[in-house]
């Protein structure tokens, strides 16, 4: 006999209430997901963790050196630290021609120090 796709399917609507209305009890609210899903979506892209991983220890790079260190123009680097700061990742300051970022707090580079070294 075959299986069908109907076979995967559960056929009631709720099999352990008990057990999902506790789950649901303990999800985080819905504006910390939404937090969540930003720092995830930042994480998906190559340049934007690099940055990050270049910010980890505190430091504080101006935007030339970190167009440098991605070997980008100044206005793509400029457009991810933008972006990044805009979602409150990040925070920067002028000092006369030159913008220099760092990270706003340690969330995210908690998580990419967890991932290293799960990856290592």
């Amino acid at each position: 006999m075959s299986k069908t796709k109907a076979d995967d399917l559960c056929q009631v609507r709720c099999f352990n209430t008990e057990l999902v209305t506790q789950i649901r009890e303990t999800l985080p609210s819905e504006d910390t997901l939404e937090e969540m899903m930003v720092i995830f979506g930042v994480l998906a892209d190559r340049s934007r963790v690099k940055i990050l991983y270049a910010l980890r220890n505190g430091d504080e790079l101006c935007v030339c050196d970190i167009a440098a260190m991605l070997n980008v123009k100044i206005a793509t680097a400029s457009h991810h630290l933008r972006k990044m700061r805009d979602l409150k990742l990040l925070k920067y300051r002028n000092d006369g021609k030159l913008a220099y970022y760092s990270l706003k707090d340690r969330r995210v580079t908690d998580i990419l120090s967890y991932s290293l070294q799960e990856l290592i």
